[in-house]
């Protein structure tokens, strides 16, 4: 089965503090996004103003125009991915696009590793961790807390060669995972370590699962923070 990752910057700039919760900085605005089908089309989407320069934040209407995609490619029997795509990137897709019931049915139908190893193991892993400690060569292009600042700026094609970059390495990491059976990532002390994924399975799969064990935890992460956005009665007919 073919499959596709996705991704998306935002333009709003900010401070985040340790420890400080980013939805205290919410709603976000979408800058560019990417879809990279493995080993095929690669795609930007952004908007362009009267003189032909990308303006701020994405209209209404393209990013509606890309939901409409994501969801298409799933009808179509790909298999739509991104790193943290249920608790970020569709969550706004659906904001920007006005759409948020077709972004939740997007996102329940999608594939997202991250929040599938959250489930495992009760915590989050960033992209770059995971990457290096699974051999994929390519690197970020930037810190992601950068991206609003360089596309504010004018440094537009520095941002998509990010905003694409990423969904070049998910594409590399989700391959990695489906032909090992398993998820590597480096720890905060620099040690690889491995967690057996022995298929990826759909957000909706997932939330099937039982709960990650964080009893050992003083601070856990809850899993509802992930797909808080999606409409109950979508999380009720799983």
């Amino acid at each position: 089965m073919s499959f596709l990752s996705f991704d998306i910057e935002i333009s709003d700039v900010f401070d985040l503090g340790p420890g400080q919760d980013l939805d205290e900085f919410a709603p976000f605005h979408i800058s560019v996004a990417s879809t990279v089908v493995h080993e095929g089309e690669e795609r930007l989407w952004y908007s362009v103003g009267e003189d032909d320069t990308p303006t701020e934040n994405i209209t209404t209407e393209r990013a509606r125009e890309l939901l409409v995609y994501l969801d298409e490619q799933q009808q179509s029997g790909v298999k739509v991915c991104a790193w943290n795509g249920l608790g970020f990137d569709l969550r706004w897709i659906g904001h920007g696009a006005g759409d948020i019931e077709l972004a939740a049915r997007v996102a329940l139908a999608s594939y997202d590793p991250m929040f599938q190893f959250f489930n495992q193991r009760g915590f989050p892993v960033g992209l770059a961790k995971v990457g290096a400690a699974m051999g994929v060569e390519q690197a970020k292009l930037m810190d992601g807390a950068d991206a609003p600042k360089c596309w504010r700026e004018g440094r537009y094609q520095e941002v998509m060669d990010y905003v694409l970059g990423d969904s070049q390495i998910t594409n590399q990491i989700v391959a990695e995972i489906m032909r090992r059976k398993e998820v590597s990532w480096i720890t905060a002390r620099g040690v690889a370590r491995s967690e057996p994924m022995p298929r990826l399975k759909t957000v909706a799969e997932v939330l099937a699962d039982p709960e990650p064990d964080q009893s050992w935890m003083d601070k856990p992460l809850r899993r509802e923070k992930f797909f808080a956005w999606i409409p109950p009665e979508l999380i009720e007919r799983l």
